[in-house]
């Protein structure tokens, strides 16, 4: 293939080349870079030459694009809106200015407890900025932090991907969820052998019957019955609020559908490890204006939620609330 020098390119003249992609007339391309026709008809005139083809010939009142300049396009364009993405991601990060997007790792569970405050946090102090939240696997995490496909990941991480740093966010356990009102419930307590007697509603990822719970049931040679698989965690508080099938959740996502879902909280008859929940983000992003913003942001929020989820808890310790 023969090399081509960009020294001797002005690449202004992909730009010219984009305005009448867009605007399919001289004119209309001109006030768009606001430069005079003349000048639009010269930065034409160049781009001919350069690529050996009309590009855009006048059919009607429109100048239409060649095959050459259609098949050309993709990777023009492509390669103006990855220049114009380096120099902004360059600038200085405003977050009450900045219209960034960014993009987060993040399962049903960490979306469910993170979001609404990270968006009323930023609708605060950076009203403009974006989010998409992602799902991701375990196994490509690294691989997604690394190539910029997400700024951070939210979740459990027992191993650590190359060249990523890790901060604890919130610890989580589980607790029981029963619909209000369930028979073996008994002053908001269910004791051992009415819980494993009992049918279970089970929340996993895997395509298996078999969870944390499932485990510590197995030291005891216990097991219980499993009625219902599902991925959706989120599924499972109104599946218990219609039946009288049991679930162990997360203690977040019972204090935050407990009352909608009119579900009882009780504590597990069966001893469970808590878990630590953390923020992953890649090395190459660890001084990056934006990044360090959103990684701070994060930690805010959730220190904020420390304190009324701790009350919550001793709460229903106390009392047996619903």
């Amino acid at each position: 293939m023969k090399s081509i020098d960009l020294a001797a390119i002005d690449l202004n003249l992909l730009v010219a080349f984009e305005a009448m992609l867009e605007q399919q007339s001289v004119t209309l391309a001109a006030e768009q870079l606001q430069i005079g026709q003349p000048a639009m008809s010269a930065s034409l005139n160049r781009l001919r030459r350069l690529f050996e083809d009309e590009l855009f010939v006048r059919l009607g009142r429109q100048m239409q694009p060649t095959l050459k300049a259609q098949t050309i396009a993709p990777g023009l364009l492509a390669a103006l809106q990855q220049i114009r993405q380096t120099i902004a991601s360059s600038q200085t990060f405003h977050p009450a200015t900045s219209d960034h997007t960014f993009a987060l790792g993040s399962s049903d569970y960490t979306s469910f407890v993170l979001a609404p405050p990270l968006l009323a946090f930023s609708q605060q102090t950076a009203p403009l900025l974006n989010f998409r939240l992602v799902g991701f696997e375990k196994d490509s995490v690294g691989t997604l932090l690394e190539q910029g496909a997400i700024e951070v990941a939210v979740g459990v991480f027992p191993h650590l991907p190359r060249q990523t740093q890790c901060e604890p966010l919130f610890e989580e356990r589980f607790v029981g969820i029963a619909r209000q009102g369930h028979p073996a419930l008994k002053q908001g307590a269910m004791s051992l052998e009415t819980y494993v007697n009992h049918s279970h509603a089970l929340a996993t990822l895997r395509r298996d019957s078999v969870g944390a719970i499932d485990r510590a049931l197995g030291k005891q040679s216990l097991e219980r019955r499993i009625t219902l698989t599902t991925p959706h965690m989120l599924v499972l508080p109104f599946v218990i609020a219609s039946s009288d099938l049991v679930a162990a959740v997360p203690y977040r996502v019972a204090l935050r559908l407990a009352s909608s879902c009119q579900l009882t909280i009780f504590e597990l008859p069966v001893e469970t490890r808590p878990w630590m929940v953390s923020m992953l983000w890649s090395t190459l992003s660890g001084h990056d204006e934006a990044a360090c913003w959103l990684r701070d942001a994060i930690k805010t929020v959730c220190h904020s939620l420390e304190p009324a989820a701790k009350a919550q808890l001793s709460l229903h310790r106390t009392v047996g609330l619903p």
